[in-house]
């Protein structure tokens, strides 16, 4: 089994080669609701963080339940991850500049004055997330022997076995 430091590792090279997360929250009616959203470069003082509008439902639904799951697949390797956490929205400035990457004016369009998408527009939002716990597949074996397993699982109407399944808890994530 591997050490607590070695699936946190796992983990974040698993989210950091897929990148967009479905980001899920809790409507007011308690529904479910997931969306994707880019994972941005891991930081000291966050597990998890998402820069997103000021003005989205999104913020309003994590005012009433911070509580969310980010879940990120990658098709290619068929690699999952799962992460459930508590979610606090900052508008730091000094934060936001600090982690302002340029593509982000893509996202946010020119709207003229200082809403222009750049570090110093109003609508940037950070989502800071607090991981509780992850659950995740990692996958040790070359594509091909991945695609050879699923389709022999196909063929015998076995279950197919392309990975380890691992959870690191919350007492572990804390480290």
């Amino acid at each position: 089994m591997p050490t607590t430091a070695k699936k946190i590792d796992e983990l974040y090279d698993l989210i950091s080669g897929i990148e967009i997360a479905m980001f899920t929250t809790r409507r007011p009616t308690g529904q479910l609701v997931s969306r994707p959203m880019a994972t941005q470069d891991r930081i000291e003082g966050a597990d998890l963080w998402f820069v997103t509008d000021a003005d989205t439902d999104k913020l309003d639904e994590l005012k009433l339940d911070p509580h969310v799951n980010c879940a990120y697949y990658n098709n290619k390797s068929r690699e999952w991850v799962s992460v459930s956490g508590i979610a606090t929205i900052s508008k730091n400035r000094a934060k936001i500049r600090q982690l302002y990457q340029e593509d982000w004016k893509a996202y946010f369009g020119d709207e003229g004055g200082d809403r222009d998408g750049g570090p110093n527009d109003p609508r940037l939002t950070l989502i800071l997330i607090e991981a509780e716990s992850a659950v995740y597949m990692k996958v040790n074996k070359p594509r091909p022997v991945v695609l050879f397993e699923v389709l022999k699982a196909r063929i015998t109407g076995n279950r197919v076995d392309i990975g380890e399944v691992r959870e690191i808890t919350g007492g572990e994530m804390m480290r």
